[in-house]
């Protein structure tokens, strides 16, 4: 397993007397179906929970016991959705970026500093650093990471009861083998995101 996220970026800027810094990630990127959820958190300085992780790096079993740790020890959390409609209208980036900046603004305390995992947020009215594979470095970008995760983790399983057979509650909406089955099997379900390849083609298919 890679190098465990620390508290170097942060205690950068606490030093210089930014206590309210915020980590910021998403997950549901690359699925083909389901929204793109964006998480934000904003821990006490020195604060530090074992185990935390990218949330890619670590198994489901630990990211739910992660989750209401984390909640429990930050002094806000935010939490922003792409929905599918969005997502295809927009396309994915500026989707992500939208979910984003509602996680921003569902803090209850304003942050001073933003760390985000990957690349830039182009319209973020707050100073930020973009750290790449930023939450495989920062604890608070991972802590984020976590809360996105198990949240649409948590959206793609409740969706698996609306509309099943596609088997959600296992891959998540993401390009699995056994997803690709049953798109060609039963076409696209209202949340699958007409705008991606694989969904095109399934499409096409059911209308030949």
């Amino acid at each position: 397993m890679s190098k465990r996220p620390d508290l170097r970026y942060e205690r950068r800027l606490w030093r210089l007397g930014i206590e309210s810094v915020a980590g910021l990630d998403e997950a549901g990127v690359g699925p083909m179906a389901g929204p793109v959820v964006a998480a934000a958190v904003i821990f006490p300085p020195e604060t530090f929970i074992k185990g935390v992780h990218d949330s890619k790096q670590i198994p489901a079993e630990t990211r739910e016991r992660l989750y209401p740790a984390i909640r429990e020890q930050a002094r806000a959390v935010g939490i922003g959705i792409a929905e599918i409609a969005e997502i295809d209208r927009l396309n994915i980036y500026w989707a992500t970026v939208l979910a984003s900046e509602r996680a921003i603004a569902a803090l209850c305390l304003k942050p001073q500093h933003v760390l985000v995992d990957g690349k830039k947020l182009p319209r973020l009215e707050f100073d930020q650093t973009h750290i790449v594979g930023g939450d495989r470095k920062s604890f608070c970008i991972a802590a984020a990471s976590i809360i996105a995760k198990v949240t649409r983790d948590r959206i793609m399983c409740e969706l698996e009861e609306r509309y099943p057979g596609y088997g959600f509650g296992r891959h998540k909406g993401y390009c699995t083998a056994d997803h690709f089955e049953a798109l060609r099997r039963l076409g696209p379900s209202p949340i699958h995101r007409r705008s991606f390849a694989p969904v095109i083609e399934a499409t096409q298919l059911r209308l030949v």
